[in-house]
């Protein structure tokens, strides 16, 4: 997915569009995930750019996309570039002697 949203259409309430844009954005990522791997690969992995503009756009985790749409609205922003390519990727083994990190335990 490579788009520029606009966050002010005539017609259509920002609070709605803002929702909108996140459900199709969420909507991509679900469907990219329900793809049948290839060989020897764990899971999907995606790329991810983030802008005002397709030539500022820069590298960010997938996680943190939604919170830079908030800031761009806060901002007062009229559009932004969110570009989000599937990959696969595979798992890194951990290092011999290396224990798993131990749950949070909770009194």
């Amino acid at each position: 997915m490579r788009k520029t949203f606009q966050l002010q259409v005539e017609g259509k309430h920002p609070d709605r569009l803002l929702e909108a844009i996140k459900h199709e954005i969420r909507k991509y990522i679900k469907r990219e995930r329900r793809r049948v791997l290839p060989e020897g690969a764990d899971f999907w992995d995606f790329d991810c750019k983030f802008g005002t503009e397709a030539e500022n756009a820069e590298v960010v985790h997938l996680s943190a996309i939604t919170g830079l749409i908030d800031g761009v609205v806060k901002e007062a922003g009229k559009q932004f570039y969110v570009e989000i390519l599937a990959k696969p990727g595979q798992r890194k083994p951990r290092p011999a002697g290396e224990a798993a990190p131990p749950p949070d335990a909770e009194d």
